[in-house]
């Protein structure tokens, strides 16, 4: 045996190659750098909020609320003091109509109690568009039937 061959013939010693653990150290740092330099900083702008006044009860005078009953009646009630009547789907689309000629900012706040299915919201929504009224809301708050 040469000598060649007995010094790879004993058992071989691992090496921890650090030249791949550099470079990934160097990109990652490079990484770091870049992208910090490319930051923004936040700017707060300070908004004017609406202050409020004491005729929030005024304006809802005019707004119709459409409530939505399980047992498929409707419930119209204008303004948040007057009572609501029972009416059928087939009232909705003309009462709008009217509504919408005889107000100048119309408004309708659609609701429904507990157990109302959506497909009547959704007449409702229809009912609203096609009346060309833009002011709609939908509550999120379940109320009683015709309240």
């Amino acid at each position: 045996m040469t000598t060649l061959e007995t010094e790879f013939a004993g058992p071989k010693k691992a090496r921890v190659e650090i030249i791949p653990l550099i470079d990934v150290i160097f990109f990652l740092l490079a990484t770091f750098v870049l992208f910090t330099l490319t930051l923004q900083r936040v700017k707060v702008l300070e908004a004017d909020f609406p202050k409020a006044t004491g005729q929030g009860s005024v304006l809802d005078d005019k707004t119709v609320f459409i409530q939505a009953s399980a047992d498929g009646t409707y419930h119209w009630k204008m303004g948040r003091a007057n009572a609501a009547e029972a009416i059928v789907a087939a009232e909705i689309g003309p009462r709008l109509a009217t509504y919408k000629r005889g107000t100048e900012s119309p408004r309708v706040l659609v609701r429904s109690d507990l157990t109302a299915k959506l497909n009547a919201i959704v007449y409702v929504l229809d009912e609203v568009r096609r009346a060309g009224i833009k002011d709609v809301a939908v509550e999120t708050i379940v109320t009683a039937s015709g309240s």
